[in-house]
């Protein structure tokens, strides 16, 4: 038996476009992540990246269920004394809605270069326009 290496170049593009206000949030990142890195397909290579490409429309109706939306909490820290900054899920929406989904989906990627390269192929836009429909990307129903 022989394992095959499938190269990046040799596999075809795909675009795919999620609408994160039918779906609830952590549901949907961890659906994208997969798809990003590509463990959907029949010629998943951990070393190359899957060669799909996702747009997020609405994020800025992204679905919280439960109390999320009031008691879920962003943090970032400065590495310097006080440095620490608590922003509530609520805030996140208002000021930055791209924000929740694309922290939500990073999280689940692989930390290395390869992961980072994952997450430039996720666009996320809070409106219901995008401008990738040249690329004719085709709408996922259903998890």
């Amino acid at each position: 038996m022989r394992t095959t290496h499938v190269k990046a170049s040799s596999v075809e593009d795909r675009w795919l476009l999620f609408d994160a206000s039918r779906f609830p949030l952590g549901r949907m990142a961890s659906v994208i992540a997969t798809r990003l890195i590509g463990k959907d397909r029949p010629t998943y290579t951990p070393s190359e990246h899957g060669a799909t490409h996702v747009v997020v429309i609405n994020s800025a109706q992204v679905v919280l269920t439960g109390k999320k939306a009031a008691d879920k909490e962003y943090q970032s820290y400065s590495g310097y004394p006080g440095g620490r900054k608590v922003r509530s899920a609520e805030l996140i929406r208002d000021v930055r809605p791209d924000d929740m989904v694309t922290l939500a989906v990073r999280r689940m990627l692989p930390k290395n270069k390869l992961g980072r390269t994952m997450l430039s192929h996720l666009k996320v836009y809070p409106g219901a326009e995008h401008p990738h429909t040249a690329q004719q990307p085709v709408a996922v129903e259903t998890l």
